[in-house]
């Protein structure tokens, strides 16, 4: 087999969502810290393309490459691709690649907790993963600084009328909806609906709201919709429903740790959540997040918590994507019947 380049993954997924790790075959990209390798990255889209679109990869498939970390205190550093975006964070991400990094022995495993400090694009976050038996069975990952940003606010939404929506960050931006509202229950049978109604608010959200991040100038843009399910109590805490809707057009098939973290400083925000206490999110599969306010701080002039989130991931298989030469498509294809079908 002849291939002009060969890029080596470790394949996983965080409690149903995918979450590919570059582990070799492409050299670190440039730039002084890792948001301007992230933003080269957004900018080149060449290693996006060839790793994200058909027939490599496909709208379904979140990819995350492995570089040395700018950070003094990191251990590792990785940068995420997702379908249309090069975000600052991620939390299924996060928890694939540790588990990555822990199951594959490129950070040596301590039972029965392995300690580790990631940098992601967006900034530091700290990972205490429980191990056994050579596995990492359940990854905490201390988030990124999140914030409510608008409470209630009226978006107009073509064919929807007006909603009331809230607007978060949770190391990403978010519209979050009340799913209930909407006439959602937040099961698997409403995917599609979710999926292509969520890109319609977010993209009102963008222009009739604008996201704005007190110390990242460059992140002006809703990337998601959270589609919320009713609150309840419980002997364990807190426990929602949440279905998220990612560009161009899916549904995110773990909770979302990014929109736990958001939803999280909602409810901190209506003071329904305080430190200390607990909220577990349920996926259109089932799957759950479980998220933790450790603490209070600011970002910029905004109040924010600080949080932790935790879930499950596993390695799904070792691939090399190759490229031979005579190939017409060298970066890939899309179609709009997967890709942003509407």
């Amino acid at each position: 087999m002849r291939s002009s380049k060969t890029i080596h993954v470790i394949s996983a997924h965080a409690e149903g969502e995918v979450g590919d790790v570059i582990v070799g075959g492409v050299a670190p990209p440039p730039g002084d810290t890792l948001w301007e390798q992230s933003r080269w990255i957004a900018r080149d889209q060449s290693l996006r393309n060839f790793v994200l679109n058909e027939p490599r990869g496909g709208v379904f498939r979140h990819v995350n490459l492995l570089v040395p970390p700018k950070h003094p205190e990191a251990d590792a550093a990785f940068i995420i691709m997702e379908p249309e975006d090069t975000p600052p964070m991620s939390g299924s991400n996060s928890i694939c690649v540790s588990t990555v990094l822990l199951d594959g022995g490129i950070i040596p495993m301590q039972e029965p907790e392995t300690h580790m400090v990631l940098e992601a694009p967006g900034g530091l976050v700290r990972v205490r993963a429980e191990c056994r038996n050579g596995k990492a069975e359940r990854i905490f990952v201390q988030n990124l600084p999140s914030f409510a940003a608008r409470l209630d606010a009226p978006l107009e939404v073509e064919g929807l009328g007006t909603l009331t929506v809230d607007t978060a960050y949770g190391g990403d931006s978010f519209v979050c909806v009340d799913a209930q509202a909407l006439g959602f229950s937040l099961t698997a049978d409403e995917a599609h609906d979710i999926a292509k109604l969520g890109v319609k608010i977010t993209n009102a959200a963008t222009e009739a709201l604008g996201f704005t991040h007190p110390t990242n100038p460059d992140w002006r843009h809703f990337s998601f919709c959270l589609f919320a399910g009713p609150v309840s109590h419980g002997p364990e805490g807190l426990r929602a429903g949440a279905a998220v809707a990612i560009q161009p057009g899916k549904v995110d098939r773990s909770p979302t740790g990014t929109a736990l973290s958001a939803r999280m400083a909602v409810l901190h925000a209506r003071g329904q959540m305080g430190v200390g206490d607990r909220l577990t999110t349920v996926s259109l599969i089932g799957s759950t997040f479980t998220g933790r306010i450790l603490g209070t701080t600011t970002v910029g002039d905004h109040p924010a918590i600080l949080p932790e989130i935790s879930g499950r991931g596993w390695v799904t298989g070792i691939h090399q994507h190759m490229l031979d030469p005579s190939d017409p498509w060298p970066e890939g294809y899309r179609l709009s019947d997967t890709w942003g079908a509407r």
